[in-house]
C-alpha cells in the first residue's frame, strides 16, 4: 500500500461507506488516518461525547471538512454525562466553516443563545430541530436572519416556539424549499399564511398539529379567514403532508390543495373538514400525482363531526381516477373500525381507482367495504405488486386464495385480519409467486401455515389488541 499513489488511496478509501469500517481503516496507518480526516464529511454523535466540549473540539479539529453534523441525545440520562449546550454550538460554528446540514435531537440544554451562534454559519442550508424544548421563536429568527441560504427547516416538538416572525422573514427571502412543523403547539394552520411569496418556492410541506393539544387552545379563526385575501401559488409543491389539521371550506389549507400543479405525493391524516370538493380540485390540478394516502376519521370518532359529517365519497376517488393517470400508490385508512364511516368510499369507488390508474401499491386499513368481491376484481389489476390489508374483516379465505391469481403481486402483508386462516394461504405454498409474505396478529393464521408461502416470510402473533 505504501507504493500506491495518493489518488488511488483516496479512491479506495472513498468507496468505504460504513462508518465502522472507515474507523477501522483509519487506524491501519498514518496515511489512511490523514486521508480519512480529509474525506469525512458527516458526523453523528451524542451521549458518547464526554466531556462534551473537549470531545467536540477534538472531532471538529480532526475532521476539518465536515458539512453534515447530527447530534442526538435520545435516551439520555444524567449519569451519561453533560449534554451539549450553547457553548458546544459556538465551538461547532467556529470550527466547521463548511457546515451545511445540522440536526439537533433531544438537545434540551440548547437555548436561543446557542442558536444565535449558528447565525454565523453562512453556508448552513438545512436545520433540523427535534425536542429542543428551551428554544423560542426568537432563536429561530436569529438563525434565519443570519443563514440566508436556508432551504430546509424541520421543527419537531419544539414546544416553546411561540412566535412566528421567522416564518414571515423566510417568506420574504423566498428560498425555503422544505418545511416540516410537527407538534409545535403554538403554531397553527393560520400562521402558515406568513410564508407569503415563499409558497411558490416550497417543494415539501409537512405540517402536523398536536391532536392532544388541539381542543385545549382557542382556534384562530381570524388568521384562517385572512387566507381568502391572499392568492396562494404552489406550483413547485411536490410533496404535501397534513395531519390533524382543520380544513376550512374555500380558505386556509383548502386553498393549497387546489393549487399544486406539480404535486406528486399527498398525505392527509385525520384532517377534519376535508370534502369531496377539496379532493376533486386537487385531482383536477395535480395530474402528476403518484402517491396518495388518506386516513380519515369515522363519523363518530370526533365530536365535531356529529354536526359536520365527513364529506369524502366515491366522487373523490372517481376524480382521482379520471385525472391522475400516473397514480402508483394508494393508501386508504379509517380511524375507527368499530364505527366505520357511514358516508364514505364504497367498493365501486376503490375499484374504479384501481382499474383506471397504474396502481402498483395498495394499502387498506379498516376499510370494511373491501371484501372477497374486491379481491376477485384485483385478479385483473395488471400493475399491482404490493398489497397490504389491515383490519379488513370482510375478507375470508375464499378471497385470500385469489391472491395467487394476481398477475404481478410480489409482496403481501396481512395485519389483524380476523376472517383469514391457514387455508387461505394454501394456494401460495410452494407456488414461488411471492417475494415476501408478512402476517401480523391474525388470530387464525399459524406460523406453520405461512411456511413456504413466499421466498421470505415474516410472522408475528400478539393478540392483546383483541382484548
Amino acid at each position: 500500500m505504501d507504493t500506491l499513489p495518493d489518488h488511488l488511496v483516496w479512491e479506495i478509501l472513498g468507496r468505504i461507506k460504513k462508518t465502522v469500517d472507515r474507523n477501522s481503516a483509519s487506524l491501519a496507518c498514518k496515511r489512511f488516518y490523514e486521508v480519512d480526516n480529509e474525506q469525512r464529511l458527516s458526523l453523528r454523535v451524542g451521549c458518547g461525547l464526554d466531556p462534551v466540549n473537549e470531545a467536540l473540539t477534538s472531532l471538529c479539529n480532526r475532521f476539518g471538512n465536515l458539512t453534515k453534523v447530527e447530534i442526538s441525545y435520545a435516551g439520555w440520562m444524567s449519569r451519561l454525562g453533560k449534554q451539549l449546550d450553547d457553548q458546544g454550538l459556538l465551538i461547532l460554528s467556529n470550527s466547521c466553516p463548511y457546515l451545511t446540514d445540522l440536526t439537533l435531537n433531544y438537545c434540551t440544554f440548547i437555548t436561543d443563545v446557542g442558536l444565535c451562534y449558528l447565525a454565523s454559519c453562512l453556508n448552513l442550508s438545512a436545520l433540523k430541530l427535534k425536542f429542543t424544548t428551551r428554544i423560542t421563536g426568537c432563536g429561530i429568527l436569529s438563525v434565519v436572519v443570519g443563514c440566508k441560504n436556508l432551504t430546509v427547516l424541520h421543527l419537531i416538538r419544539c414546544l416553546n416556539v411561540n412566535s412566528v416572525e421567522w416564518l414571515e422573514y423566510l417568506g420574504k427571502l423566498e428560498r425555503l424549499e422544505d418545511l416540516l412543523i410537527k407538534n409545535c403547539r403554538a403554531i397553527g394552520e393560520g400562521d402558515l399564511i406568513k410564508l407569503g411569496p415563499c409558497w411558490r418556492k416550497l417543494k415539501r410541506l409537512q405540517f402536523e398539529v398536536d391532536v392532544n393539544y388541539r381542543y385545549m387552545k382557542v382556534y384562530d379563526r381570524l388568521a384562517v379567514d385572512r387566507w381568502q385575501k391572499q392568492r396562494v401559488l404552489c406550483e413547485n409543491m411536490v410533496e404535501l403532508s397534513l395531519k390533524n389539521c382543520i380544513i376550512s371550506p374555500g380558505r386556509g389549507l383548502a386553498c393549497v390543495l387546489g393549487k399544486c400543479r406539480n404535486l406528486e405525493k399527498i398525505h392527509l391524516d385525520m384532517c377534519v373538514g376535508v370534502r369531496d370538493s377539496d379532493i376533486i380540485n386537487m385531482a383536477q390540478t395535480s395530474s402528476k400525482l403518484r402517491s396518495i394516502s388518506l386516513r380519515v376519521p369515522s363519523d363518530f370518532s370526533l365530536p365535531i363531526l356529529m354536526s359536520n359529517p365527513l364529506r369524502l365519497t366515491d366522487e373523490s376517488l372517481k376524480a382521482l381516477a379520471d385525472n391522475c393517470r400516473m397514480l402508483e400508490s394508494v393508501r386508504i385508512s379509517f380511524s375507527d373500525g368499530e364505527f366505520p364511516s357511514i358516508s364514505s368510499f364504497t367498493l365501486d369507488g376503490i375499484l374504479t381507482l384501481i382499474q383506471k390508474c397504474p396502481v402498483r401499491e395498495l394499502s387498506l386499513d379498516y376499510v370494511y367495504s373491501f371484501n372477497d368481491v374486491g379481491m376477485e376484481a384485483l385478479c385483473s389489476a395488471h400493475y399491482l405488486e404490493i398489497l397490504e390489508l389491515a383490519r379488513c374483516q370482510e375478507i375470508s379465505d375464499e378471497g385470500l386464495q385469489l391472491a395467487c391469481q394476481f398477475p404481478h403481486l410480489s409482496i403481501l402483508r396481512l395485519r389483524k385480519c380476523l376472517g383469514v386462516t391457514d387455508d387461505g394461504l394454501k394456494p401460495l405454498v410452494g407456488s414461488h409467486k411471492l417475494d415476501l409474505l408478512a402476517v401480523e396478529d391474525c388470530p387464525q393464521v399459524s406460523e406453520r401455515g405461512v411456511q413456504g408461502a413466499a421466498r421470505s416470510v415474516s410472522f408475528r402473533q400478539d393478540l392483546s389488541w383483541m382484548y
